[in-house]
């Protein structure tokens, strides 16, 4: 029950994760992604359907597509297909079931002791988000949303969907962005850019964007909200995500007043008060950009 406790509580840079098998390869998911854990239900076939898509399946009255993570990382397929699941997840507001080997077990880990996947293969790191370092070993933590957006391309970030807004002015403020994904810095720069924002400076965790805002507050001689007129933050991120991120600028007198946003394909209704707990000023669900660009132009006036 305290462990039950400790888990509730947001901000605190820890995660529970899912562990999993495929083939030899010990992976994880955030729990926070998790709906469900089932045996394989039946699959029916879609035509044209992309390679690394089964089929799709009838869960209660929702179809939802399978996707077999095998062929996405390329390995062979379930030598004890007994042992099969399919984990039902929910990301930039999709279900899907992610068909795995076995599961294991639920894991309470820090965000610390997650590592950017630099020591990787070119290939395991565009699907790998970050190596978790654990007693008994390491396992990885996959991108599912990359896997998403590279099977269905529509839902992810398009530049293209701000042309509903018109014409846009160019403004001088200053956007801090702490986003773990390479690919979605390149597309909210070009996106941001897009809407009028050019002044945005990029970070690849909550860390170092943390860093970088104390260091603005520690000088007193100058104004830190000055220097960055908003914050726009993920939540999954190796080293600190972005719930923890948001806690410590609201914590601190001197940043308490600048807006964060949250951007993440984790903000549903079950979770969206994990962000007001922190003092989050907004959230928007991936890839919601014109969503996004409206509420920065609300908060940052």
């Amino acid at each position: 029950m305290k462990n039950d406790r400790i888990l509730l509580e947001t901000g605190t840079n820890e995660l529970e994760i899912v562990m999993f098998n495929i083939g030899a390869g010990i992976f994880g998911i955030n729990v926070l992604k998790v709906r469900e854990i089932i045996n394989p239900l039946p699959i029916t076939a879609t035509p044209n359907a992309h390679p690394y898509v089964e089929g799709v399946i009838r869960l209660r009255q929702e179809v939802i597509p399978v996707v077999d993570l095998s062929k996405v990382l390329n390995f062979p397929p379930s030598e004890h297909p007994e042992q099969d699941k399919f984990i039902i997840s929910e990301l930039n507001q999709i279900k899907v079931a992610f068909h795995v080997h076995s599961v294991s077990r639920i894991h309470r880990i820090s965000w610390q002791q997650i590592e950017k996947p630099s020591q990787l293969s070119q290939g395991e790191q565009a699907q790998t988000i970050g190596i978790v370092k654990m007693d008994e070993g390491m396992a990885l933590l996959l991108d599912f949303e990359k896997i998403v957006v590279d099977i269905s391309p529509e839902s992810g970030v398009n530049v293209e969907s701000l042309k509903v807004l018109g014409p846009r002015q160019r403004s001088t403020k200053k956007i801090v962005v702490a986003e773990d994904s390479k690919i979605l810095r390149k597309l909210l720069s070009d996106t941001l850019s897009e809407a009028g924002y050019d002044n945005v400076l990029f970070f690849e965790n909550g860390r170092v964007a943390w860093e970088y805002l104390e260091g603005l507050a520690i000088d007193l001689n100058q104004n830190p909200l000055e220097e960055v007129n908003l914050l726009i933050t993920d939540l999954e991120m190796p080293q600190m995500d972005g719930h923890h991120l948001t806690l410590k600028v609201k914590e601190h007198p001197r940043l308490v007043d600048l807006p964060v946003v949250i951007f993440s394909s984790l903000i549903t209704e079950d979770l969206f008060h994990k962000g007001e707990k922190v003092g989050a000023s907004a959230q928007v669900s991936k890839p919601e950009i014109v969503k996004l660009v409206q509420l920065i132009d609300q908060l940052i006036l």
